[in-house]
């Protein structure tokens, strides 16, 4: 196998004796704040570690992978757009990495690659540590592409009365409802598709939501997936809107905030998918020991 360089890996396990050595991988991953978020975690538990950041070429993410995990490397979380190559290089996928479909945190032990993904485990435990009710709630997630796959498990999970999956494509949301189905049946949720078109007619969208959530990209681009007509529908005051997107006030929580409801972004759920990959490496143990909420706070004033 050829010599790693720091160049290459931006975080060479070789440059790092005695200490354990993670990553987080993804094209562009300059921006990340994986690497602050882990740093907080490390010293809030003493533990004696490094994480650094990975920037694979496109198309090269498995050898980057193979290689980090070669020279020593303990973990990697996975962003964009390696999520479904970290999938295929993991030689074991938890249940629900699998249902998600995607692997967003890898780790290594006695020579195999486990993948996992933390991403439904931490937008649940940003909600309910904002104090949303999810169990018996009328939910509506924007969005049928990987983000919203990724998170579909744990959601239903909560026991929400209703899930509703709106998207640009009927056909692909209803894919989704498919997959998901029997979860969705065992716990009496009912779950089923609309058209983004529905959400404008008041004969379809006969009553508001009480949680939605963008898993669309659309904040990126400031735009909204709905209309201001679906989301006069949709919204309420009572009603919390919560945008994956983090770092601004996108259109959708604009929209959300205009009619009286209560608003998110996505800070909380980076920190807590973080928190949940921190504790499958480092150990459960230390479950009481790190503090997210402590380290969203500094990320907010920062």
């Amino acid at each position: 196998m050829s010599q790693i360089t720091s160049a290459q890996l931006h975080t060479d396990p070789a440059q790092f004796p005695g200490v354990d050595v993670y990553a987080v991988a993804g094209n562009p991953i300059s921006h990340s704040k994986s690497p602050a978020i882990h740093q907080r975690f490390s010293e809030q538990s003493n533990q004696k570690m490094h994480y650094g950041r990975l920037q694979p070429e496109l198309g090269k993410f498995k050898t980057a992978a193979q290689a980090f995990f070669a020279a020593g490397g303990k973990g990697m979380n996975v962003t964009v757009p390696f999520k479904l190559d970290a999938q295929a290089l993991a030689d074991v996928l938890t249940p629900r990495a699998q249902l998600a479909g995607a692997v967003n945190t890898l780790r290594i032990e006695d020579g195999k690659i486990f993948g996992d993904n933390t991403d439904g485990a931490g937008l649940v435990r940003d909600l309910l540590a904002q104090g949303i009710q999810i169990q018996g709630s009328r939910i509506l997630l924007l969005g049928a592409g990987g983000a919203s796959r990724g998170v579909l498990g744990p959601l239903l999970e909560q026991s929400p009365k209703e899930l509703i999956i709106a998207n640009r494509s009927k056909a692909k949301a209803d894919e989704l409802v498919q997959l998901f189905s029997n979860l969705a049946a065992s716990l009496n949720v009912i779950f089923h598709t609309v058209s983004l078109g529905d959400l404008e007619d008041v004969g379809k969208t006969t009553s508001p939501f009480d949680l939605i959530i963008n898993a669309t990209a659309a904040g990126l681009s400031d735009e909204s997936p709905i209309s201001d007509d679906a989301a006069s529908n949709v919204f309420t005051p009572q009603s919390f809107a919560y945008d994956m997107v983090y770092g601004k006030v996108t259109a959708l929580m604009q929209q959300a905030l205009h009619r009286g409801a209560r608003v998110s972004d996505g800070l909380g759920m980076l920190v807590e998918q973080a928190a949940d990959a921190f504790l499958i490496w480092r150990g459960t143990q230390l479950t009481d020991v790190i503090d997210s909420r402590a380290v969203l706070a500094e990320l907010r004033n920062s």
